[in-house]
């Protein structure tokens, strides 16, 4: 795994993810999180959502054996666009650096998300700040708006204290 960022290798390690798990990435990229995840799935799917064409198209190149056997699909769109129950239901949703659940109110976001998820699904939010001093702050602020919008979350941080996971499920 070499040449692949800590923060990938460690939220794939958090998502502890299932031969038959269902997951969606929101904000993939060029896929490189998809391609340990893909490895990792027999008769499970990983779906991968991105507003980025290019991003979309590079996923779907790293990806493309994956993409051929049907453990992976990439998908160009946004969460409100995109339609996750023809896709799920997921056993896990999550995303690396997006910034999208901290810099504004997500409350629509997090209904789909919800939606989306399977009963026991889990979402799983993982944040790099650039100031690693930021990243108690940064986790309290994710969980926060996760709890106010029907989440129960609990954060951690990885050993080298660089990354934040905020892990949350829908409230009963």
């Amino acid at each position: 795994m070499s040449g692949i960022p800590h923060r990938l290798r460690w939220a794939v390690e958090q998502l502890d993810v299932q031969p038959k798990d269902r997951v969606l990435e929101i904000g993939g990229g060029r896929g490189v999180a998809a391609a340990l995840i893909s490895e990792l799935l027999t008769d499970g799917r990983l779906v991968g959502l991105d507003r980025s064409e290019s991003a979309v198209k590079g996923a779907t190149a790293r990806n493309a054996a994956y993409v051929a056997d049907g453990r992976a699909r990439f998908v160009l769109g946004t969460l409100e666009g995109a339609d996750l129950a023809s896709e799920g239901p997921f056993d896990k949703v999550f995303a690396v650096n997006v910034n999208l659940f901290w810099t504004r109110d997500p409350a629509h976001e997090l209904d789909l998300i919800r939606g989306a998820l399977a009963p026991d699904g889990t979402l799983r939010l993982f944040y790099e700040p650039p100031p690693a001093g930021q990243l108690g702050s940064l986790g309290a602020r994710v969980s926060a708006t996760l709890t106010a919008n029907g989440f129960a979350a609990e954060t951690t941080t990885d050993p080298t204290e660089t990354v934040v996971c905020v892990a949350a499920r829908a409230a009963a």
